[in-house]
């Protein structure tokens, strides 16, 4: 009977000692995918940053665009109205 007890107490030693060498490579391996993750989530965050400084970069060329277009536009109108009047006066 002890030596059956022995040999069963071997077996479970056995089987624990390779499910826990199974489970440290498993940890492993995510401990490697974590790390790649978190590489990856850098590299993102640094390509939004980027993203986010291009894109008020781009807002700000077409506001000033959009300012020298609307300073025209009044200029225009001002030049329009002078040759309305002289012609009126003209007349």
């Amino acid at each position: 009977m002890l030596d059956n007890t022995l040999s069963e107490l071997e077996t479970a030693i056995r089987d624990l000692l390779q499910r826990n060498q199974r489970l440290t490579a498993r940890t492993q391996e995510l401990e490697q995918a974590l790390l790649a993750a978190r590489d990856e989530n850098d590299t993102l965050q640094l390509s939004l940053l980027e993203q986010e400084e291009h894109g008020a970069s781009t807002r700000q060329r077409v506001e000033g665009l959009l300012a020298l277009l609307s300073a025209q536009s009044v200029e225009q109108a001002v030049a329009a109205d002078a040759e309305q009047r002289h012609a009126a006066s003209v007349e």
